[in-house]
């Protein structure tokens, strides 16, 4: 089981029986004794495409044994059988059972918050305080663990500013600790309250403090709280400070949204140090283009264009480097055609022209909506997939994407065209990538289409066409082009654009005035146009990958807040049917689906909502499982609708409800 006999904070396997039996007896017995021997296996039915609740029987834990037993008896357990323990309120032995579910990885909001309130209760502290000691037992080393970490140093940061000022002193303590997510938070909460002299006066303590605090400056969610520390982080900046922490503070300026003109300024002359060029170039790609002038942008060109001259040909395909030319790309539009045309020039003769797509993280969307090539010129496109789910990019020819979407689906994991998943064999297919796995990257080098035109690109992962898509448009003149881009057409004939993002604090105290007099027809066209008929059936009609919406308003027993919170917040709380899980194998592998059934030798998941089979992974392949805390639901659904509208589409589901009061 390659060392998997142990696992770490919350990522439990159940045991290889030849494993059992190679283990010396008196380690059995106590297993036996303790009521932690692992279940020889977990079944889902497999209606729904295999969504459905795992068959699981409540485990026996032993809370009034020592805390080392009663801790590694939880660790045993995986998070559906964790959430099964009995937890109660009324005696401190069960918080041991609160604190595993707090720290564990994959663990929803819902049942985080459940446990934060319940230790507040037992150990006579705050939110503030649990939360830190928490985080303050995940190792950031390891990636799942420093990204629950980080999850709970957000909640910390949401919590009421009266609430952060009375926990001031544990915040001043806390930024002095070892841990250094702690450090930051603590800092981050400080900013986030307004006890910014605080904040400037843990500086002082030196190198750590100030790399702490500049770390902290990215956790703010308030951009004026951010923009209000310019000046210190500026003064980190200079040239008198060490490496590690002016990296830092170049860094941090990325974050800071005021000034960022002079942030441009400041920053190019720094493309020129070895040791300096990539967090210089990172932030200075976030500088919009207007805060950037024009004869600066061609002094950086210039450098930019030498550097990849002269790096060697077996350094060009690094991240740092794939960076500077994303930059150099930008700052062409900046300089004088002739300008542009002779640096474009001497660029192709050392590299492709690279264009860099990452995917949002639960959103189901990539990150550049459109970009443009020149006709009959080389281009790579580097896909960066920092989802949970598995996307590919299919670039097709003008007004197919939706056909080569719904072909992409027949075609199935199995693949058409040169043997890709879910990539049809089609003469509108022009060029696709295999599929990325979560936090993989690949490459798409093409030469472009000779003719000028709008050429859409989609993920063909079945039902992720509805919002995962955008236009590669080729033009004659790239440069011209950058200089007044004009933006395509929606590939699928939407006309929306951004309006908000949507919380539930802002629109809950609206709700009941809200959803009166609201028309269901109007709301049924907003169910199927935001693309949620796709997924969810109601009255019959629809799609089988999440649960029928029918009689969601009576399921939360009119609760309309909780409704709007599954659609706002559709990971706040997951279904276990739904939930995710991430398996890495031993081969480097990244596999995710909906686990349908798992024993002793095999572990089957639905990799997508389509598929007829389940996946098959044996267990001795297995390295590591880990759960999501992700619903396959992506958020920013209704970021493109009004008020109005989100009240019109859950007045629809009011109004189809047949149980309903």
């Amino acid at each position: 089981m390659h060392g998997r006999l142990a696992p770490q904070c919350g990522s439990p396997r159940n045991l290889d029986p030849n494993r059992l039996k190679r283990m010396r007896l008196p380690v059995l017995i106590m297993m036996i004794s303790l009521g932690c021997m692992p279940a020889v296996s977990q079944e889902h039915s497999h209606e729904d495409h295999g969504a459905s609740t795992p068959k699981i029987a409540p485990p026996t834990v032993f809370l009034d044994k020592s805390p080392r037993i009663v801790e590694y008896q939880l660790n045993r357990l995986d998070n559906q059988r964790l959430l099964l323990v009995e937890r109660k309120t009324d005696d401190e032995k069960y918080i041991p059972v609160f604190q595993a579910i707090l720290s564990r990885v994959g663990m929803t909001p819902q049942f985080r918050e459940e446990a934060i309130a319940a230790l507040v209760k037992l150990t006579d502290s705050s939110p503030v305080g649990v939360l830190l000691e928490t985080i303050e037992r995940f190792d950031i080393e390891d990636r799942d663990q420093r990204r629950a970490a980080r999850q709970l140093g957000a909640m910390l940061l949401r919590q009421p500013d009266s609430m952060l000022t009375s926990e001031t002193d544990s915040l001043v303590e806390a930024s002095s600790s070892d841990h250094s997510l702690v450090r930051s938070v603590a800092l981050a909460a400080m900013i986030t309250s307004n006890q910014i002299e605080r904040v400037i006066d843990q500086l002082e303590q030196g190198g750590e403090s100030k790399l702490a605090f500049l770390s902290a400056i990215e956790m703010v969610p308030n951009a004026k709280q951010r923009s209000v520390l310019r000046e210190q982080v500026v003064d980190l900046a200079a040239p008198s400070q060490p490496t590690a922490i002016r990296r830092a503070a170049i860094s941090s300026l990325g974050f800071i949204g005021t000034s960022q003109d002079e942030t441009f300024q400041m920053l190019a002359p720094l493309v020129t140090d070895d040791k300096l060029r990539n967090a210089a170039v990172k932030t200075l790609l976030k500088i919009p283009p207007k805060q950037r002038d024009e004869k600066t942008s061609a002094d950086i060109l210039n450098v930019l264009v030498t550097h990849a001259e002269d790096t060697p040909a077996e350094d060009r395909t690094s991240d740092a480097f794939i960076d500077a030319m994303q930059l150099a790309d930008q700052l062409m539009s900046k300089v004088a055609a002739n300008e542009a045309r002779e640096f474009r020039q001497r660029l192709s003769e050392v590299t492709v022209r690279v264009v860099r797509i990452k995917t949002v993280e639960e959103e189901m969307r990539y990150d550049t909506p459109y970009f443009a090539v020149e006709a009959g010129k080389s281009v790579q496109i580097v896909l960066e997939n920092h989802d949970l789910m598995p996307h590919n990019l299919v670039i097709t020819t003008p007004g197919s994407l939706k056909e080569v979407a719904q072909l992409g689906l027949a075609a199935g994991p199995e693949g058409g065209w040169k043997g890709l998943a879910y990539v049809p064999e089609s003469d509108k297919v022009l060029h696709a990538t295999e599929m990325v796995a979560a936090e993989k990257q690949t490459r798409l080098t093409f030469t472009a289409p000779t003719q000028p035109g709008e050429y859409p690109y989609v993920c063909t992962f079945p039902q992720h066409w509805y919002r995962m898509y955008g236009v590669m448009v080729v033009t004659e003149n790239l440069d011209e082009w950058l200089k007044n881009p004009v933006e395509p057409a929606n590939p699928i004939g939407s006309n929306r654009t951004f309006v908000q993002a949507w919380t539930v604090e802002e629109l809950k105290d609206e709700l009941d005035t809200g959803l009166r007099g609201r028309s269901p027809e109007i709301g049924q066209k907003i169910f199927v146009e935001a693309s949620c008929a796709g997924c969810h059936k109601v009255t019959g009609e629809g799609g089988i990958i999440g649960p029928d919406l029918t009689d969601v308003v009576s399921r939360w027993k009119g609760d309309r807040v909780g409704v709007l919170r599954e659609i706002l917040d559709p990971s706040h709380k997951v279904d276990a049917k739904y939930a995710m899980q991430r398996i890495l194998t031993v081969d480097g592998r990244t596999l995710t689906g909906v686990l349908i059934k798992e024993d002793d030798d095999n572990v089957m998941i639905m990799t997508n909502p389509e598929a007829k089979e389940p996946t098959v992974i044996p267990q001795d392949d297995i390295d590591a499982m880990v759960p999501s805390s992700v619903s396959m639901m992506p958020k920013a659904l209704m970021d493109q609708y009004t008020k109005d509208e989100i009240f019109e589409m859950m007045a629809y589901l009011e109004s189809v409800d047949p149980k309903k009061d």
